[in-house]
């Protein structure tokens, strides 16, 4: 497999390892964009969060919380942005699921929220078209 990830996972691509559990491995993302901005994977390959198993989710933002918690209780931090895209079309990069933690600071200057040129569909047909009906 040619998964960049799984060769961090695997010690093969060296990282700045934040933390590491049987199931989950966080790391330095090497853009160096935003001080702190962490990538949280499981080790275990799936492409996203689409076709990830509920078991390894859950440990992924179990890792993620753990993560955040530190950030902001112990490294001064007073927010983060925790963010994912999953699968092409909506820009993910690394088909190896991923989430990005980004710490944040009162007045750091750092935009993480994206910028939407608008919706096109009015709210009533869009909400038909996306509703999910109730299991019974």
């Amino acid at each position: 497999m040619d998964c960049i990830f799984c060769k961090i996972i695997n010690k093969e691509i060296p990282s700045y390892k934040i933390y590491e559990d049987e199931y989950t491995y966080a790391f330095l993302d090497i853009a160096k964009d935003v001080d702190g901005h962490t990538l949280v994977i499981p080790k275990k390959h799936v492409d996203n969060v689409l076709d990830c198993d509920d078991k390894t989710l859950e440990h992924v933002t179990k890792t993620i919380k753990k993560i955040a918690n530190h950030y902001i209780n112990d490294c001064n931090y007073t927010g983060c942005n925790i963010i994912n895209a999953s699968g092409i079309d909506a820009q993910q990069s690394v088909m190896h699921l991923h989430f990005h933690i980004v710490p944040r600071k009162k007045n750091d200057e750092v935009d993480a929220w994206p910028h939407f040129s608008g919706a096109k569909i009015p709210l009533e047909q869009i909400h038909k078209l996306l509703q999910i009906e109730d299991d019974k």
